[in-house]
């Protein structure tokens, strides 16, 4: 007898997003259905307006849903509270964004462990200085975002994002606000970031050539899944 194959690390369901506006509701997501295996590395593209950031924004409980469901892991997302939310995101889910996000005034060391803290990893200096080593910056622990080139501050957004050891991470135009050089080397650690630690990886581009590198890619256009490849 077979094995049973198993279960989706991301499970989504009839999904939803509408939102109001002055014209009236506008339908952002419009019954998106996607499993996404543990491991798997997954690209999403799709012409500005399409649903891509709004998708990854409701996966990672930063937007509700209107309807529909999403299960991580078997635990559903859709209900959750505020708090059960940001512990998911803390536990599970690690999110590289176009923009760096990192605080001003803390070192990167700081920028990395903080999230850590909160989370009450007691291990979180440690783990954060490796994740920095990680990414190159080893010798870069002390410096604040300002001090640090567009590409350097990348690498601690991924360092912050990496460290925790999500489950699923995803990732927004990573490079948008690079030079093709430095977005190439920061995509590169990416992907090696993502095998070395099992990953799942979602990852938002606008350039074939990456989104290739996934063994799947979806088309998305009108908030709707219109095509899927591999």
């Amino acid at each position: 007898m077979d094995a049973t194959p198993p279960s989706p690390l991301v499970q989504v369901r009839d999904l939803h997003l509408t939102v109001p506006s002055a014209a009236g509701p506008v339908n952002i997501l419009r019954g998106i259905d996607l499993d996404i295996g543990a491991g798997e590395a997954m690209g999403i593209v799709g012409p500005s307006g399409s649903g891509k950031t709004s998708l990854l924004m409701v996966l990672a409980g930063l937007e509700r849903a209107t309807s529909g469901s999403i299960l991580l892991a078997g635990r559903p997302v859709t209900g959750l509270d505020e708090d059960a939310l940001a512990r998911l995101r803390r536990e599970a889910i690690g999110i590289v964004f176009q923009a760096f996000h990192l605080i001003p005034s803390m070192t990167a060391l700081e920028n990395v462990a903080v999230p850590m803290e909160l989370a009450g990893a007691r291990d979180a200096l440690p783990r954060a200085r490796d994740a920095l080593a990680a990414v190159g910056l080893a010798r870069r622990l002390t410096h604040l975002p300002g001090q640090l080139s567009g590409g350097e501050q990348q690498r601690v957004a991924l360092a912050r994002a990496f460290a925790p050891r999500p489950r699923l991470l995803l990732a927004d135009e990573p490079t948008g606000n690079l030079d093709q050089s430095t977005g190439e080397a920061v995509m590169e650690l990416l992907f090696q970031l993502r095998v070395e630690t099992g990953a799942t990886l979602m990852l938002i581009t606008h350039d074939p050539a990456l989104a290739a590198r996934c063994p799947r890619c979806i088309h998305m256009a009108d908030g709707r899944v219109v095509e899927m490849v591999g």
